[in-house]
């Protein structure tokens, strides 16, 4: 097969503009442009499918951390003395908080805990002829709990306190 000059002209024109070629669109590496049916040029970006498998060998990142947090309601009964502790780092802190509450109110000195609680909410209910305190995952489940106590030996039932002591998301 002989080829004439006007065929090599032609292979080296091709093979000069093949040098020139240039990725399409201005879409970062590992994205193609994309175009819609009917419209000129790329209008945007999409991933190159399987571009990124090297990311999929990356181990997943470790799980959250979270760190406990601590309430407590102390009363000293018949006294009508309340205290009460919120957010606290271990139970110790919130029973010694809310201890301290309900002591510095009308000098009271025979506080107890009624309950402490972590992670979780509280709620102390009262009726015409007592209390009760209930915690729960929420705040409308330990109502719920400490209205039910109430209701079955009480009147006039309600939400005398309530709060939350929810773990803390540290890493």
């Amino acid at each position: 097969m002989k080829l004439t000059l006007s065929c090599w002209v032609l292979l080296g024109l091709l093979m000069l503009v093949t040098c020139f070629a240039h990725a399409e669109g201005e879409c970062p590496p590992g994205m193609f442009p994309t175009n819609p049916p009917g419209t000129q040029g790329p209008v945007g970006c999409a991933p190159i499918p399987g571009y990124n498998n090297q990311q999929q060998n990356q181990p997943p990142p470790p799980p959250p951390l979270w760190e406990p947090r601590w309430g407590a309601i102390a009363t000293d009964g018949p006294g009508g003395s309340f205290g009460a502790s919120i957010n606290m780092p271990t139970q110790q802190s919130a029973d010694n908080a809310a201890l301290a509450d309900c002591r510095s109110k009308k000098g009271s000195s025979t506080c107890s805990i009624e309950i402490d609680y972590g992670n979780q909410c509280a709620a102390m209910v009262a009726g015409d002829n007592g209390y009760n305190t209930k915690a729960g995952l929420t705040v409308d489940l330990a109502v719920q709990a400490g209205m039910k106590v109430c209701s079955a030996a009480d009147t006039h039932c309600y939400a005398y306190y309530t709060a939350c002591s929810l773990p803390v998301r540290i890493q």
